[in-house]
Order: structure tokens, then C-alpha cells, then sequence
């Protein structure tokens, strides 16, 4: 029996490198070719004849959730998504199935030999049963359905602070999120290219929505709203629906937007909030993260990598507040415990 054919695409020549090494170490595994966009592997195609493809989410140009909805349309095969954010469960690997693709497969964040020969052994074997059609997609492949797998918000609203340091963790956490997420704001202290480039090529791939922060949206289910226009701060007023409002003032402590004025504006609000900070310089989100908690609010902090800032970290420990203290790999699990309705006591 001749071997399976795949074709690797990724944007990154690191990646491809890595998988085409993991894939040609595979039994009855041959990568048939490397493609670094959506269109240089639809030029490959006819002459590649891959059995399989590998496909990056996140990818400039047509992203690979477009790319695989194209694909579905045109030319269906078993297609393996491959990247940091499909987790088996989160919203992407959801949206990934829901359109067509037969596994979601994450990338290794270590290349350790042990982990190595791991990854061979596992996704050698996800190939060969995605070409044979063991394989058959849908939600019920990552344990969850499309509808959230269960998760019913309590109502709460999340509002997060980070810098460009956090904005990794963030994709990873909205990610996570199912299509009914808690309504989440993002007030983010990094440069508007930096933001739009980091999460433009989710937008296709992602359970939820994202929006940009416009004065008088409804704080809706289902939607995350990025703040980051440096012109003017974000704060939540309370009414029958709470609305975001953009507030044109001078900045709070070097910042604008302050997550430490979104966050004082929940706390006064009476709505249930979860808050917390994600890394980023300056110490923006310390103050308000005491004043949410007074009130009752659930409050946490990312613990940042070696190589991350730590001054509003340090700054959130320096104030000795009842908090949790999180590794960036449980921030989506925790937010999302958090804001889950409970099942009343019998």
C-alpha cells in the first residue's frame, strides 16, 4: 500500500521545517509538499496530489479557517489543522470542525527529543486515519458541542488589562472562548497596528465575535470588544443593558485607555464582573483590580514568563490583595469556571 501524501502549510519556515521533520520520521507517512500561504498551496495542488493536508490557522493573506472552507467547497479532503490555539475544546478547534476539517492538532510549544517522539507517533497515526476516513470531524471530536459544549454564562462581565506582552495570552484565551462567551472587555496598552495584526487573522477562526469598542455598544454574549484607541478611555455605565462609553479625558496615570478607570467603573456598577490583569508594562490595572475586589468582584493575574515584564504583576502582589494567581496555560479554564452558571442545590 503506497504511503499517505501530505502537504504541509504554514506560514512560518520554522513550522514547516518542524513538521515536515515529525511527518517524514512517520511510518507510512510522505510529505508530498510545503506550501507558506493559502495561495501557493492551492497553486500546488493539482501536482502535489496530497491524500491529507496540514493547515495553519493563523496566516497572512486567506487565513486557514478560509482557506479550509474553501477547500470543503471545491476540493474536499481530510484536512488537520495544526496550530497553538486548536486545542481539542477550545472555540477555534469548534469552528475548525464545524467546517470541515477532521482533526485539530496543537504545535508543540517544546521540541524536547521525548516530545519529539511523541509527536511523531501521535500524529503519524492522525494522518494515516485521516486518509483512511477513520476520521469522520464534527463537534463531537473535541469532547464538546459547537454550542459552547455546555458552558452557560452566569452573567458575569469579564474586563481584562494587558500590554503587548499579554496580547499572546489574550488570542489564547478568546481562542478558548465558545460562541456564547461572557461578554469580555480588552482594554490593551500596545500600538493599533501591533493589535490589528495580532488579531486579524482570527477573526475567521474564532467561536466568538470581536469588535472594536464604539461609545454606546451593549455589553452582549458572545462578543469580545478590544479598547485601544489611545485617545480615549473606556468605562461601563449601568442600565437595564449595560453600554460601554468612551470617555475623552486625560490619561490615568500615564494611561489611556486605563484599565484601572474600566475596572474602578465595574466595581460601582453592581454588575457581576470577573477582572484581572494579564502582563504588559507600567502598572496600569493595580488599583483597579483593589477596588473590584473590595466590591466583591473575582479578580486575577497571569503570572508573566521569564522573558515578560512584571511590573503590574509586582504590582498586583504589592498590594496583598485575595487573588488568583495564574499560569497563562489555565487563564481560559479559570475565566471560564468563573463565569459558568453553577447548578442551583437540589
Amino acid at each position: 500500500m503506497p504511503n499517505t501524501r501530505v502537504m504541509v502549510v504554514d506560514d512560518s519556515a520554522a513550522m514547516r521545517a518542524l513538521f515536515c521533520d515529525i511527518l517524514d520520521n512517520a511510518k507510512g507517512v510522505d510529505v508530498c509538499a510545503v506550501a507558506r500561504s493559502a495561495e501557493d498551496a492551492r497553486d500546488q495542488m493539482d501536482e502535489a496530489r496530497p491524500d491529507v493536508l496540514t493547515l495553519d490557522v493563523e496566516m497572512p493573506g486567506m487565513s486557514g479557517m478560509e482557506f479550509l472552507e474553501e477547500i470543503m467547497a471545491t476540493r474536499p479532503m481530510p484536512v488537520i489543522m495544526l496550530s497553538s490555539i486548536t486545542q481539542a475544546g477550545t472555540g477555534t478547534a469548534q469552528r475548525a470542525l464545524e467546517l470541515g476539517a477532521v482533526h485539530c492538532f496543537p504545535k508543540p510549544l517544546h521540541t524536547s527529543r521525548e516530545e519529539f517522539n511523541a509527536t511523531v507517533e501521535k500524529l503519524g497515526e492522525i494522518v494515516l486515519k485521516a486518509h483512511s476516513g477513520e476520521l469522520s470531524g464534527g463537534a463531537a471530536d473535541t469532547g464538546e458541542s459547537a454550542d459552547g459544549g455546555g458552558y452557560e454564562s452566569d452573567g458575569s462581565v469579564v474586563a481584562i488589562g494587558c500590554g503587548t506582552a499579554g496580547i499572546d495570552a489574550a488570542k489564547r484565551l478568546l481562542a478558548a472562548y465558545p460562541a456564547n462567551c461572557p461578554p469580555t472587555v480588552l482594554v490593551i496598552d500596545a500600538e493599533a497596528d501591533t493589535v490589528e495584526s495580532a488579531v486579524s487573522a482570527m477573526r475567521s477562526s474564532l467561536a466568538c465575535e470581536i469588535a472594536n469598542v464604539v461609545d454606546g455598544m451593549s455589553l452582549k454574549p458572545g462578543t469580545a470588544f478590544l479598547a485601544y484607541d489611545r485617545s480615549r478611555h473606556v468605562i461601563v455605565e449601568q442600565g437595564e443593558t449595560p453600554v460601554l462609553r468612551l470617555v475623552e479625558r486625560d490619561p490615568v496615570a500615564g494611561f489611556r485607555p486605563s484599565a484601572d478607570l474600566l475596572l474602578g467603573s465595574l466595581a460601582r456598577s453592581g454588575i457581576p464582573v470577573v477582572g484581572g490583569l494579564l502582563p504588559g508594562t507600567g502598572t496600569d490595572g493595580a488599583k483597579g483590580l483593589q477596588i473590584l475586589g473590595a466590591a466583591k468582584g473575582r479578580i486575577f493575574v497571569q503570572e508573566p514568563a521569564d522573558y515578560a515584564p512584571r511590573e503590574r504583576y509586582e504590582a498586583v502582589r504589592a498590594l496583598g490583595l485575595d487573588i488568583a494567581e495564574l499560569k497563562q496555560d489555565a487563564l481560559a479554564g479559570w475565566v471560564l469556571d468563573a463565569t459558568a452558571a453553577k447548578p442551583e442545590a437540589a
